[in-house]
């Protein structure tokens, strides 16, 4: 019986350990981050990453809201500490460059009060905008996410097993 307890507990103590210090499931609840990401997906979230790493442009993280810091939310990350950002014409410009690529291949509607006109991202926090501009609650609404509320990258999707991919 001895063993079995003993068993048990380090197994409970690993478990503790990889979920809230290495890798985290999470479920997609909404639309927001489509194609990408649909609802239903579930993602893992390597919780250990931006403890070595800053985030980069094109990460998709989850992070806890900056005004209800109860939700986290999963977005891609646009614009760097320092940097300025535009939404214009469907398509976001840093420091007046168009942002170019796969990731960024979509068109972005320059609405809310952060997203109509020029912002310079504060230094420690980033501009995240959902894949699906038309239905994304993000940074163009509510501001920057400061990099205290990362709480780490998404890297993998892993439900369901037709969706299994690697995000980039």
């Amino acid at each position: 019986m001895k063993e079995i307890v003993e068993t048990v507990f380090w197994a409970l103590l690993i478990a503790f350990i990889v979920r809230y210090f290495v890798v985290e499931g999470y479920y997609i609840p909404s639309s927001s981050m489509k194609p990408t990401l649909i609802p239903g997906n579930r993602v893992l979230v390597a919780k250990f990453y931006y403890r070595l790493y800053r985030p980069h442009r094109g990460d998709i993280i989850v992070f806890r809201f900056p005004s209800n810091r109860k939700k986290n939310l999963i977005k891609r990350v646009i614009a760097l500490p320092g940097e300025t950002v535009r939404i214009e014409n469907g398509s976001v410009h840093i420091d007046g460059i168009p942002l170019q690529g796969d990731q960024f291949n979509r068109e972005y509607f320059n609405v809310g009060n952060y997203g109509r006109e020029e912002q310079v991202i504060p230094e420690n926090s980033y501009f995240v905008l959902g894949d699906n501009s038309h239905n994304s609650d993000d940074s163009r609404f509510w501001g920057y996410v400061p990099f205290k509320n990362i709480l780490g990258r998404a890297f993998l999707v892993y439900w369901p097993p037709r969706s299994i991919q690697i995000l980039r």
